[in-house]
């Protein structure tokens, strides 16, 4: 019985073939090796390349302090701590960087998660129950999905930053149960921001909360880059506020910042949490030394700000469809599964690295090459870019 399982299983994976089929035509994007620190210009197969991949928003990934402080950390503590928090992992720089996360994001407490997945994983089933509701903006991010999947409260989804369709979805729950909106701050393809405001009045009205993952909105938007509920002057309305190191905090892990008794709760009945090994002390120390450098070189954000915005008006100009974007991720509009990969590959031909977002992922008829920003770039750089691709968007006939 089990043989013949086994059989079957190799069966179902002999017949997926969709990625050699991209590797036959020449255009299989993924799995590139970087030889290279990540930064605006990396090394490629001994070549230098233009990074417009990445979600190091701020370019800190190779920044002397962050380096040494994981160096230090790993003299000090080792290479991890064999352990999960609940037990024998938690270091004095874990509760360290929880009290910097929880003033920083102007909440109570933060709790630290080994990523950014496993903060949405074990936030979302732990503080929901069945017959209550998880409600998602359809374009959440996919940690959200899978989160709200291991819940046992009933998911339901609404139109993408649609509030119509929000109000829609609260008016039929049941008044008497939880009911917890979550969303992204900043899309992390469509690079659009939350409607926080109207979201916090229907939460009022409806007696719902809220929780904001603020992955790639943390070192980008609000008060010294705060995230969106800082944007929009809502963090006391705001019940979760989740981000991740690995974008602007140039390093990896999660948390989860609320009240107290919110915190208290998660801590001590999230999986997620409970049965996986702690954050690394190097991860860690990089993080706070991140953080450290937000809040003294309030600059770095100016410089991302100054590149978004030259990008939004000259793609827009060389008339590429970016949709509703309004930060420092692009997305370029390509419509046609092929034509993305063929995008890819003429742009890395060209010396820039770009991200195509293809079926399933998104239908068909909605993939686009994800264009990312980071403080580092240099105007060079992006003319350089904004050149290469008008060139490639004209042969692909994506422009005029």
């Amino acid at each position: 019985m089990t043989e013949a399982n086994t059989n079957l299983m190799r069966e179902r994976f002999k017949s997926y073939r969709e990625p050699q089929k991209v590797q036959q035509a020449g255009v299989y994007p993924y799995y590139r090796a970087i030889e290279s620190e990540q930064d605006a210009e990396v090394i490629m197969n001994g070549k230098k390349v233009l990074m417009f991949g990445s979600n190091s928003y701020l370019g800190l990934t190779n920044h002397p302090k962050v380096k040494e402080a994981a160096i230090n950390a790993v003299k000090k503590y080792g290479s991890g701590c064999a352990g999960s928090r609940f037990l024998n992992g938690t270091l004095d720089i874990h509760i360290e960087l929880e009290n910097r996360l929880a003033e920083f994001v102007g909440k109570d407490e933060a709790l630290v998660y080994s990523t950014g997945f496993q903060s949405n994983l074990g936030a979302i089933p732990t503080v929901t129950s069945r017959n209550d509701y998880v409600i998602l903006d359809e374009l959440d991010h996919a940690s959200i999905i899978e989160g709200a999947r291991l819940s046992f409260a009933k998911t339901l989804k609404f139109k993408h930053n649609n509030m119509h369709s929000l109000e829609k979805i609260l008016k039929q729950c049941e008044p008497d149960r939880v009911k917890l909106i979550v969303v992204d701050g900043i899309f992390s393809m469509e690079g659009d921001i939350i409607n926080l405001p109207e979201i916090v009045r229907l939460a009022e009205q409806y007696k719902a909360n809220i929780m904001v993952d603020d992955a790639h909105s943390l070192g980008v938007i609000g008060k010294g880059g705060r995230g969106a509920s800082s944007h929009f002057g809502l963090t006391d309305k705001v019940d979760i506020i989740m981000g991740t190191f690995s974008k602007s905090l140039a390093s990896i892990g999660g948390f989860l910042a609320s009240d107290s008794d919110t915190i208290n709760y998660i801590k001590h009945n999230s999986r997620s949490l409970i049965f996986s090994a702690s954050i690394t002390p190097a991860a860690t120390a990089s993080a706070l030394a991140a953080l450290d450098i937000i809040l003294s070189e309030p600059e770095r954000i100016e410089r991302l700000w100054d590149n978004t915005h030259f990008c939004l008006e000259s793609l827009r100009n060389l008339g590429f469809d970016i949709g509703h974007t309004c930060s420092p991720i692009i997305p370029l509009m390509i419509r046609d599964n092929m034509k993305t990969f063929l995008f890819t590959k003429m742009a890395w031909e060209e010396g820039l690295f770009v991200n195509p977002v293809v079926s399933p992922a998104v239908r068909n008829e909605s993939t686009l090459i994800r264009f990312s920003l980071m403080a580092t770039h240099t105007r060079p750089q992006l003319e350089t870019a904004m050149e290469k691709m008008q060139e490639i968007g004209r042969r692909l006939e994506i422009i005029k």
